[in-house]
């Protein structure tokens, strides 16, 4: 329309000095020349103004939503024309973190996505089908660096590993960050319809013992048996194989309200109104309060225990490109990309430089969705690696889903 308008006015000076759609008049060729010329240089003007609209309605745009990325982050000489293949969750990137990486760094980036750490360990196993880097969780990362399935890091090719709080590095799970990077912060807890829970956020007590709503769980054998193995007042660790089978029997006890396992989706499945409480994962919840702004829903890091995870980049065996894979996570490790990807996705952050500066948006800061409250700080544990015992929850946990017949 800006375009159409813009054409028009220039037809309206033509037309009041040669009559423009109209019978011609007579002038002189340098007067035409001229007249020309005047026309020529007000359809330009008008769009230039259009397009410097478009540009400038834009920048508002994103601006207003939080999503433009600005970094002055520099890119190493060298790697224009590679490819990095990055294996990650979906949902679990800012909007503009890969483009921007690509035009910094002159390079593309093949981009695919998995429903659970299992799913990496498993498709490692087989051999590496080309994929560079991958995100993964506490506990699979030991496996993976167990099982021989992970690269070793060159710490010193990634200067912004010294923007990442203390606090987080130097895990049990990789001592040293041999092989890790930490990239973002979770937790796993209930996520839910606010009519569905009157009094307040539920605990896990309640949500398997009283609540008589419509529920999704989680597919994570970890997650589903350390919850029933905590609301029995046993270690959610624990390779005691009785404890395990204990565990199985009460998720089959207090499963008549199960609608689903979900794979990444039990966020989405409640939103659709398919359920009214999800096990899930706080930041893929918050993004859904987010996009909604609406009190409808709920997340609760629940106080009897809520599992606490730290998402890691790591090197994949046999990774065509690991060079470049180290520059991506430098990248990833910059204050400003780090702040974009956690303002985009709503997980928190470990990179202490972006709180400081204060780059998060203070929502995220100040959210019970993404940080534990005082009350359940006592009670949150992570998921541990027990070695070969691993077995033993994955073949109880098979053994619920026959049982209860998911």
């Amino acid at each position: 329309m800006r375009q159409f308008l813009a054409l028009s006015i220039a037809c309206v000076l033509i037309a009041l000095l040669t009559g423009c759609g109209g019978a011609s008049t007579s002038t002189t060729p340098t007067a035409a020349a001229a007249t020309t010329a005047a026309a020529n240089a007000a359809t330009e003007e008008a769009l230039a103004t259009e397009e410097s609209a478009a540009t400038e309605d834009v920048t508002v745009s994103e601006e207003a939503a939080g999503n433009t990325l600005v970094t002055e982050w520099t890119c190493p000489e060298g790697f224009e024309g590679q490819q990095l293949s990055v294996y990650n969750w979906a949902t679990y990137i800012g909007d503009f973190t890969v483009s921007e990486f690509e035009r910094l760094c002159g390079v593309t980036v093949a981009y695919d996505v998995y429903d659970s750490d299992e799913a990496v360990i498993a498709r490692m196993q087989q051999g590496n089908p080309g994929y560079d880097i991958a995100f993964m969780t506490d506990y699979a990362i030991s496996i993976m660096i167990r099982q021989g399935l992970a690269e070793p890091i060159t710490l010193d090719n990634i200067p912004n590993f010294a923007n990442i709080d203390d606090a987080y590095k130097n895990q049990a799970f990789d001592p040293n960050n041999q092989y890790t990077v930490p990239y973002l912060l979770g937790t796993t807890g209930i996520a839910y319809r606010a009519e569905a829970f009157p009094d307040g956020a539920p605990t896990w007590k309640y949500l398997f013992e009283e609540f008589e709503g419509r529920v999704a769980w989680i597919e994570s054998p970890r997650a589903m048996l350390a919850v029933a193995l905590l609301n029995l007042g046993h270690d959610p660790n624990t390779t005691d194989p009785a404890l395990i089978e204990q565990a199985r029997d009460y998720l089959v006890e207090h499963s008549q309200n199960v609608v689903t396992i979900a794979a990444d989706d039990g966020d989405a499945i409640l939103v659709q109104g398919e359920v009214d409480a999800a096990i899930e994962y706080g930041g893929d919840m918050f993004q859904q309060i987010s996009d909604c702004a609406c009190e409808d829903f709920g997340f609760a890091n629940p106080v009897d225990g809520p599992i606490m995870d730290v998402t890691s980049a790591i090197l994949l065996k046999d990774g065509p490109n690991k060079a470049l894979a180290e520059v991506f996570i430098d990248y990833l490790s910059d204050p400003a990309v780090a702040a974009h990807n956690t303002n985009t996705v709503n997980y928190a952050s470990p990179n202490r430089v972006a709180v400081e500066q204060g780059l998060i948006n203070t929502e995220l800061l100040d959210s019970t969705a993404l940080n534990l409250s005082p009350e359940a700080q006592p009670n949150a544990f992570f998921i541990e690696d027990i070695g070969d015992d691993d077995i033993l929850y994955t073949n109880a946990w098979d053994e619920v889903k026959v049982m209860i017949g998911q």
